[in-house]
């Protein structure tokens, strides 16, 4: 399938409205920036983000409010790749390819196209909002080929998730063009000069393009090479990322870029990620600060042999010499090695980067040695790590006091590698127990956490009916026995209704269990919706309802009764055809001096209960000092 037959197919993606009409503008020959600006304005979305663009790559410049500065500050070609670009991003947001993850392609086109930019920026290899165009059209071959073909397209990327073969290679083999072979002849068509887009084919895999090191071509492909994995990074899983960290160090160290330049740059990127993400409505992931991502693929990793782990390892020592050797006997011991010349910036390097095991030279200047020792243990953070000091000879005085101070361990000068690594190991033994230990807490914190909410949920279904969702007889009889308390302590009135659901047996035989359950349901809504806002409704078992009413008198507490009864007698439920009429009756009752007990209270209101059903039903009675009458109906 050659590219004629995907042009032909018209399913390439291609920009539409008010894109296509800039990018129709900016190709014209007598094209002017007010033109150009005049039609970017009729798209408000548009508009911003080419100010945000603008503005972004100004850096510390004066801040630009009018599109048509905007316009001016990037030049015609850029707003024309850039519109390009944006307006793919809000057409094709998802699509028919089911295998291709159209979220996860633009989101890591975006921190690709940002880390173009910034790369850029750094070496002025190119215009950096040029970069940024590129950034995020450099794999839209990807999308072409998912767009055009998306059944054939789900079974390559399918094929190639299996490991069946490469990605390329298996778009070959059944699309007879590849993902990067398309992206080149789609760069071709939107205008982009082959500067730009001949890099950006070859960025997969710079080493088989035949730049010349050291030109303008080869530090491009290998600015989108880095840059693409950076965008690796912000998608990688957790447990991929140390390794990704790995291969940026490498990269960046080839061009001039240390540990703490690359940190910088990538946090930049990631914080702009997340900025540009909400302005294009793309999803991004969660990544930690370069720093600590570098600490964290640095640490051992849990069940590797610990003959050889490698540990984060500062060396505290005042003669540059020794520092230089202990440095150079740690790295080649596998460790990530940091070093200091004095106590106070081994302090602030310890406290940076957190190492797990820390050589401390015991002849610094004034007692330092022992004195960082007392420092880092008279910390929480401190407290953890392996403390090694080096000594010219063992004197008992000297170790004892050593060992007071909190070291762990000690070496002699001059240091060999053998006792070196011999100590070391021991620092893995230290250090992987307390590792272990502090896994073995989380676990416990988590099943505790997760006990917790088991706990809860038990408590909360032991109080629960489970048809109506309303408090049970159990809650119903502590809610009632503390609110009789309550009542008792302050002298304030306290009102109960019992409610029954009339001839519910019969609703049970007429329409069946399911009807009958249905009817309990309803009625519980709506004798929790009648009732007022601080009323305490739980269902008794069967048919019966208790409602608790605190500090209320009798009189508003039959009106919200016979508002209940009101509100039941209006449900309309069907069974079928057959239409199920469902009303209730309500005995109402108050606290009073001669009661001795809740039960009392309760006792009350069932006689009156009694007499409302007795009186044909659908109706509320009140108990009231021994007598029983009946409301308004």
């Amino acid at each position: 399938m050659a590219i004629e037959q995907l042009r032909n197919s018209g399913q390439l993606p291609s920009p539409k409205g008010v894109a296509f009409a800039v990018m129709e503008v900016c190709g014209r020959e007598d094209a002017s920036m007010d033109a150009v600006a005049n039609v970017v304005q009729t798209d408000p979305a548009l508009s911003g983000r080419l100010l945000r663009l603008a503005n972004s790559a100004a850096r510390a410049g004066r801040a630009l409010a009018s599109v048509r500065e905007a316009v001016v500050r990037l030049g015609l070609r850029t707003v024309r790749q850039v519109t390009l670009g944006f307006s793919l991003v809000d057409q094709y947001r998802d699509g028919p390819c089911q295998a291709f993850n159209y979220e996860d392609f633009w989101s890591r086109s975006l921190l690709m196209a940002l880390a173009a930019r910034e790369l850029g920026v750094l070496g002025r290899s190119a215009s950096p909002d040029d970069l940024f165009a590129c950034g995020l059209l450099a794999q839209v071959g990807s999308l072409a080929l998912a767009t055009a073909y998306p059944t054939e397209y789900s079974d390559v990327l399918h094929r190639a998730a299996r490991g069946d073969d490469t990605l390329v290679a298996l778009e070959r083999e059944f699309l007879q063009i590849d993902h990067n072979e398309c992206t080149a002849e789609l760069m071709s068509d939107y205008g982009i000069p082959k500067a730009l887009a001949e890099p950006i084919y070859y960025h997969e895999r710079p080493e088989e393009s035949d730049f010349v090191e050291g030109s303008r071509p080869h530090a491009m492909v290998h600015l989108f090479f880095l840059a693409g994995r950076i965008a690796d990074l912000g998608l990688a899983a957790e447990t991929d990322r140390g390794d990704r960290i790995s291969e940026l160090m490498f990269l960046g160290g080839r061009i001039g870029l240390d540990a703490d330049g690359l940190g910088s740059l990538v946090d930049r990127t990631v914080a702009e990620w997340r900025e540009w993400s909400e302005m294009l409505q793309v999803p991004v992931r969660f990544l930690h600060p370069f720093a600590k991502l570098s600490r964290a693929a640095a640490a051992p990793k849990p069940g590797v042999a610990s003959d050889s782990p490698s540990f984060r390892v500062l060396v505290v020592e005042d003669d540059s010499s020794g520092r230089m050797l202990l440095n150079g006997m740690l790295s080649r011991l596998g460790h990530t090695v940091y070093s200091a010349g004095s106590r106070d910036e081994g302090l602030g390097i310890a406290l940076e980067v957190q190492p797990q095991v820390i050589l401390i030279d015991g002849m610094l200047s004034d007692d330092a040695g022992l004195s960082l020792c007392r420092a880092l243990r008279a910390t929480d953070w401190g407290k953890p790590i392996y403390l090694l000091i080096l000594i010219d000879g063992e004197t008992d005085g000297r170790l004892a006091e050593a060992f007071a101070a909190g070291v762990d361990d000690y070496l002699l000068k001059p240091v060999s590698v053998y006792a070196l690594r011999a100590r070391m190991r021991a620092a893995a033994h230290h250090v992987l127990l307390l590792e272990a230990w502090e896994r073995d807490r989380t676990q416990l914190r988590q099943f505790a956490a997760e006990l917790a909410i088991t706990n809860r949920r038990l408590e909360h279904a032991a109080l629960t009916d489970v048809l109506t969702g309303l408090p049970n007889r159990r809650a119903g009889v502590d809610a009632l026995s503390g609110a009789w308390s309550a009542a008792e302590r302050s002298g304030q009135p306290l009102t109960v209704m019992l409610i029954d659901v009339d001839r519910f047996k019969s609703i049970n035989d007429d329409h069946g269990h399911a009807v009958g359950d249905r009817v309990l349901i309803e009625v519980a809504k709506a004798l929790k919706a009648a009732a007022r806002a601080d009323d305490h409704v739980c269902r008794m078992g069967g048919e019966e309802f208790l409602v608790i009413c605190r500090n209320a008198d009798v009189r508003p507490v039959v009106v919200a009764a016979e508002r209940m009864c009101r509100v039941v007698r209006s449900l309309s439920l069907g069974d079928g055809e057959r239409k199920v009429s469902v009303t209730i009756s309500i005995g109402v009752a108050s606290r009073e001096t001669e009661m001795d007990d809740a039960n009392a209270l309760v006792t009350a209101a069932d006689r009156a209960l009694y007499a409302a059903k007795h009186a044909g039903r659908d109706r509320v009675c009140l108990a009231s000092h021994g007598d029983v009458h009946p409301t308004r109906s």
